[in-house]
Formats: structure tokens, sequence, C-alpha cells
């Protein structure tokens, strides 16, 4: 008798992170490039959901290569008759819940969108998987709950300090996990991702930005002095963490997800101008934002100790292969939205 594939139900699937998860999710359970094909004796068609919003940041072209390989849904997470009914109608075994409002700017400038859908959103989600008995639920925080760090590194049992109304709205969603967990003995793991980066992320994020305005002829802007250091991970070892975590992480856990290379700012973007092949001169300093982090850093041995996970591309080297995609993907890049 075969085993079944567990149903997954992905949130914000045609996000930049969730996207990238989607896409290694297909190609760790069929790897020859067919749908119908075997792994370990598994096989469901359609074991994958994705429900996304598609707002601004949602794209389904992130998913042309895995068309057909999964049930679309276009809802709002918020929509909690939305929810439950398709909780009801696709009884998912496991929930990895990448949606959110993410983009700090935006946060400052309004934040109750992320109040809405990271807050609320998450509470809906975890309500309809407690109704329907999901056994697992993955949720996906970020490192920037913990604040900022000017020396050494967050851990796990770090305290949490949020700083932006981004990053308060995503710890509270982590706050409210960790309670469904205490209280209702809710099979949940949260994960702490640090910065990502690579192809078909927005571009309002850093390093697309700064592609963007070179290509426009413009100069890239720079907060401040550029001085801010980042941890960075490219996306697709990031989707490979999940990945683990999902497979073989401990219920109730929390886990980081860092590659350990850390950058200012101001580095990234000469680092970015140098693979472009122009001058060093092409950025402007401007207006920093109020409460700007100075520095965000994750001890991630945990996920490497228990789970084998490490990243594999090094960021010199997921710059390049960042920037040949935009080169070829410039159509996206620049007039996608």
């Amino acid at each position: 008798m075969r085993k079944r594939l567990p149903k997954i139900l992905v949130t914000g699937g045609a996000g930049f992170i969730g996207s990238a998860f989607v896409k290694e999710w297909r190609w760790f359970y069929f790897p020859k490039g067919s749908y119908s094909c075997r792994r370990g004796g598994l096989n469901l068609p359609y074991g994958l959901v994705i429900i996304d919003k598609l707002t601004y940041a949602g794209d389904l072209k992130r998913l042309e290569e895995v068309k057909g390989k999964f049930k679309f849904y276009r809802t709002d997470i918020c929509d909690k008759t939305g929810i439950q009914s398709i909780f009801q109608k696709e009884k998912p075994d496991i929930v990895v819940h990448f949606a959110a409002e993410s983009h700090v700017d935006r946060s400052i400038n309004d934040a109750s969108p992320f109040i809405e859908t990271n807050i609320r959103g998450t509470q809906v989600l975890l309500d309809a998987c407690r109704k329907y008995n999901i056994k697992k639920f993955i949720f996906i925080s970020t490192d920037e709950v913990y604040g900022e760090i000017p020396n050494g590194k967050f851990s796990e049992s770090s305290s949490i300090k949020s700083n932006s109304p981004y990053a308060a709205s995503k710890a509270a969603a982590d706050l409210l996990v960790q309670a469904y967990v205490r209280t209702y003995n809710f099979p949940a793991i949260i994960i702490r991702p640090c910065n990502n980066y690579g192809p078909w992320q927005f571009p309002e994020k850093l390093i697309p930005l700064a592609i963007k305005s070179v290509l426009k002829g413009g100069k890239v802007p720079v907060y401040a002095r550029g001085q801010n250091v980042r941890e960075w991970l490219y996306v697709n070892d990031c989707a490979k963490g999940i990945m683990q975590i999902m497979r073989k992480g401990k219920i109730g856990a929390l886990y980081n997800l860092g590659s350990g290379i850390e950058s200012k700012n101001i580095d990234t973007v000469k680092l970015i101008l140098r693979n472009l092949g122009v001058s060093q001169n092409r950025y402007k300093f401007v207006k920093d934002r109020p409460g700007h982090d100075i520095r965000y850093s994750l001890n991630s041995s945990k996920i490497k100790k228990e789970l084998g996970w490490k990243p594999k591309v090094d960021f010199k080297e997921g710059i390049k292969l960042t920037i040949d995609w935009y080169l070829e993907n410039k159509t996206w890049l620049m007039e996608g939205f």
C-alpha cells in the first residue's frame, strides 16, 4: 500500500519567498521533472494548495514553471469564511504561512495593513487549523522581531524587541503562534529567516531596487551613510531550509535561518555596481528612515546541528546570479508593476 504525500497549503505562495518554497517542494518530491513521477513510493496529484491575495507584491508569473501542479485560491487570509471554506474543501495536513505585508517603509507610512494581515490574518489561519485538525503549522517570522544588535548574534532564546511597525506586527503574530502552542498544544514551528534576496524579488527591497535604479540610468538611494548591516540569504537556500524544518523540525520549536554573511548596505550597493560594470559613484545618500535598525545577525547553529542544513550560495555568487536574472527579465523588473 502506497503512502500518500501530505497535502500542503501555502499562504502567500505567489510571493517572493513563498514561490521559491513552492518550487522547492515540487522539485524535492518530483525530482525528474514529471509531476506524475514518484519518490519513495509517494504520489498524490495536487498535493499542494496555494492561497494568495495577489497584492502589488504577488505575481503568479513566479509560478509559471510549476503551472498546473497546484490548486490556487485568490483569497485574503483575513477572510474567515473564505479560509474556512478552503480548509473544509481541501483538508490540508500541513500549513506553511508566508502571507504577510513585509516592507518596513510602507509600514512606517501606514501600519494598518500590517496589523490587519500579519496579526489578524494569522489568527484566522490558526483558528482554521485548529478547527480542521492540521498536523503541522509552519510560521514564517523574521529576524526583525529581535530588533537591532550592534554586537553579537541573536539566538532563538533572545528576547523580542521590535522597532518598526512591520517588525512589531510580525512579532505579535510570532507571539500569538507561541501562545497557541502553549494554550492549545498547537502543532506549530516558527522560523525566523534573515534578509532574503534573489530572482523575482519585488523591486522595493534594496538589492532589486539598486539594480533597477542603475538600469534606469539613475543613482541608487542609500539611507543615511549606508552603515546599517544586514545578513543576507539567497532565496533558494532559504526555501531549502524551510523545507528541511517542515520535514524534520521539532513541533513547538523556534529556528533561526541565516547565512552568517553580513554586509553594510553601502558595501552591498558597491558590490552590485561592480557586477553591473558601472561607476562606484552611482549612489546617493538620502535621509534615513525613522527607527532604522543598525544591524541584524542570527546564530543559526541550531538548524545546522539538529537538521543538517547549511546555505550553499555565497553572497558574491548570489549577487551575480540575481543580477543576471534581472538582466534577462528586464520587462518584469522595469514594467511589471
